[in-house]
């Protein structure tokens, strides 16, 4: 498998799953702006809408958008529950879950990755956006529950941990969300993250040690 990412993007979230589950994989480093990739690619004609992640299966079929990424990628080794049986209600949750991290958790950290400054009145709006999706986050997690689904670890916390990690990078604190902020932290630690996180440059090895 070729995964198509850029450093610290929602593609990190297929990154962490691929290193979850031990898969082989290679990685290409991709240039959604000038629309090429590390190896010379056209990402266009890889994918024509532009964006990561972009995942090249072993059969050469390529799988776009998060959802059905991570969930393709949780089906093909099952017993490491990163995602419940298709067909059970569980199932659904998972996609309710995703839908709600994809299209309002995400969405709502646009604005400060548009290219243009947000003046003050932008910027509090922009946060107020935010802070509404993670406070879904902190009641979803008000039950004491280690995961967004449960006590079991799945494809979603790798993309809500993805998308909530960029807070620290855009000035939002977490501090008001204090479940969400140690979710956070408890995710950052495991592993396949770490790895993932270095791989990508967002932290070096040394700071590990």
């Amino acid at each position: 498998m070729r995964l198509h990412y850029k450093p610290g993007a929602c593609s990190m979230a297929s990154h962490i799953i691929l290193n979850e589950l031990g898969i082989p994989f290679e990685l290409d480093k991709t240039d959604t702006e000038l629309g090429t990739t590390e190896a010379g690619q056209d990402f266009r004609k890889i994918s024509p809408n532009g964006y990561v992640p972009a995942l090249v299966t072993n059969d050469g079929d390529i799988i776009t958008e998060n959802p059905a990424v991570l969930q393709y990628l949780a089906d093909q080794i099952p017993d490491a529950g990163l995602a419940p049986s298709n067909g059970t209600l569980e199932r659904t949750r998972l996609q309710e879950a995703l839908n709600f991290v994809s299209s309002e958790l995400h969405k709502s950290f646009s604005p400060f990755f548009s290219g243009a400054e947000l003046n003050d009145e932008a910027r509090k709006k922009t946060e107020a956006g935010v802070g509404r999706r993670v406070a879904h986050i902190e009641r979803s997690l008000a039950d004491g529950r280690a995961f967004l689904l449960g006590d079991a670890y799945t494809v979603v916390d790798a993309y809500a941990f993805v998308v909530l990690n960029w807070a620290g990078f855009v000035g939002v604190s977490l501090g008001a969300w204090p479940k969400t902020q140690a979710y956070v932290a408890h995710i950052a630690a495991r592993p396949a993250t770490v790895k993932a996180m270095v791989a990508e440059g967002l932290i070096e090895q040394e700071q590990l040690a």
